[in-house]
């Protein structure tokens, strides 16, 4: 182990090692899912969360060191929500004919994502602060963290926060999904990226592209709607249980 502790320490000073692990990861993660019938349990994403998270702690690097190399698949977020307009294109005449009701389950989704999670943790005595910061959970990480910051809340709890929700969206949405017997494509996906934004949207490509169409357009959406929401005076107050 101590071996091993060496080996790790020297190439860690490479940044691309974080990048590799990573990689690694995600694509061990992702061999564990299919062979296992892509049971959701064992999601890709939680599967390499939990494997470079005790790499970390074994290891005894920190996170500051492992992003230098990481945050090279963190600047690909951007391109890669850009792109999602592609196939969403090829949508457009599913997406005319479903406006309305789409807009509704976004503004109904927005809201109970955000009063749902905040009147939980008021109910077991969360502070103030925890409150702020669980508001925009749903809502993709970068959007989520200016969000929590302009409230007063913590953006460093939101990020996890907002990783706990994708991951635990993309577990459990489909089970849930399935279970109201919800099967055209456009309304799960849709559903999938309003309350779990760029996880569950992964999770809805492997569904079908037309589901990770409308996901990806319901977790841009989504985090427009909140971000224009939350800072409002009244819902400011509200959430604030001032």
């Amino acid at each position: 182990m101590t071996r091993f502790t060496d080996i790790w320490v020297y190439l860690a000073t490479t940044p691309l090692l974080g990048l590799t692990v990573t990689l690694v990861a995600y694509v061990a993660g992702d061999w564990i899912y299919r062979r296992a019938n892509m049971h959701p349990l064992l999601n890709p994403v939680l599967l390499a969360v939990l494997a470079l998270m005790a790499l970390l702690t074994v290891t005894d690097t920190a996170y500051t060191t492992y992003f230098e190399g990481a945050q090279f698949v963190h600047f690909l977020l951007g391109p890669a929500t850009v792109a999602l307009a592609v196939p969403l294109y090829f949508n457009l005449d599913k997406l005319r004919r479903m406006w309305l009701p789409l807009l509704g389950g976004l503004i109904a989704g927005s809201l109970t994502a955000a009063i749902s999670a905040v009147g939980i943790a008021w109910m077991f005595g969360g502070s103030k602060q925890t409150l702020l910061s669980l508001a925009p959970k749903s809502v993709t990480a970068p959007v989520a963290m200016g969000i929590a910051e302009k409230l007063g809340g913590l953006p460093s709890l939101t990020a996890i926060l907002v990783i706990s929700t994708g991951i635990l969206g993309a577990v459990l949405g489909p089970v849930v999904l399935n279970g109201l017997r919800v099967r055209d494509q456009a309304t799960r996906g849709f559903a999938l990226g309003v309350t779990s934004h760029g996880i569950g949207t992964t999770r809805a490509f492997q569904e079908s592209e037309q589901a990770g169409a409308f996901s990806g357009l319901a977790m841009g959406l989504n985090a427009l709607v909140t971000a224009l929401l939350l800072p409002l005076p009244l819902l400011a107050h509200v959430f604030s249980f001032t």
